[in-house]
């Protein structure tokens, strides 16, 4: 016990830095990677982003708790948050706020009874597993004066269309935009504000782990630093 003691004592500095770097990352500011492909092309399997935590509320560290709201989630916004199906910790983007109507046909989107067309279309190929290269469809989607990027795999089983909904007070609807290929509120439901951890701002680094071979790492620098739009 007394060499605890000692060695507590003896390292009480670098100690009380771990703890405040915890609380920080936890309440404050964090950075996460991305390890899937459902937000393409916007957001790239080996980016690491930033995300601003006390974007929407202050929490009790570690918790769902709010303390303080301190902004509203705005339509648009890259969010990272607490799957309500599970706990999973996900990043999506808004796009339904309390009290819209959503709707999706064929791919479309609809909110509030306005089909949200996709502009700038083309088609290139896009990797979905090594070796299995699909048609991928990229194009611009704008929501409500904030335009941003979706991608579209035709040739793959999706859910395409659903009838509208109505997003309950205190929740919001999400999507990834890579459109099929990604578990979002069409599958998990309406995401309550509290389960909302922060919003995503930056990359702030990135690195291509993606090859023929399953595996490779080389530095994406184009990407480090970048806005999310």
């Amino acid at each position: 016990m007394t060499n605890l003691k000692h060695t507590l004592r003896a390292n009480r500095g670098f100690i009380l830095f771990l703890l405040s770097f915890a609380l920080f990352r936890t309440a404050v500011a964090d950075w996460n990677p991305i390890p899937s492909a459902s937000m393409r092309p916007t957001l790239l399997e080996g980016d690491v982003v930033l995300v601003n935590r006390l974007a929407y509320d202050l929490k009790l560290p570690l918790t769902d708790v709010v303390l303080l709201p301190l902004g509203e989630p705005q339509r648009g916004d890259v969010v990272t948050l607490s799957s309500p199906a599970g706990g999973t910790r996900l990043i999506k983007r808004i796009v339904g706020l309390p009290g819209d109507r959503i709707a999706m046909r064929g791919d479309v989107l609809v909110i509030n009874g306005q089909p949200l067309a996709h502009r700038d279309a083309l088609t290139r190929g896009e990797a979905v597993a090594p070796g299995w290269v699909v048609d991928a469809v990229r194009a611009t989607e704008d929501l409500g004066g904030r335009a941003h990027a979706v991608q579209l795999l035709p040739s793959l089983r999706a859910r395409r269309d659903f009838a509208e909904i109505t997003v309950p007070a205190g929740q919001y609807f999400l999507l990834g935009d890579n459109r099929d290929n990604s578990e979002d509120s069409r599958f998990i439901g309406t995401v309550p504000r509290e389960k909302l951890i922060g919003r995503a701002h930056h990359v702030l680094v990135s690195a291509d782990w993606l090859g023929e071979d399953g595996w490779r790492m080389a530095p994406r620098l184009e990407r480090w630093l970048t806005a999310i739009r």
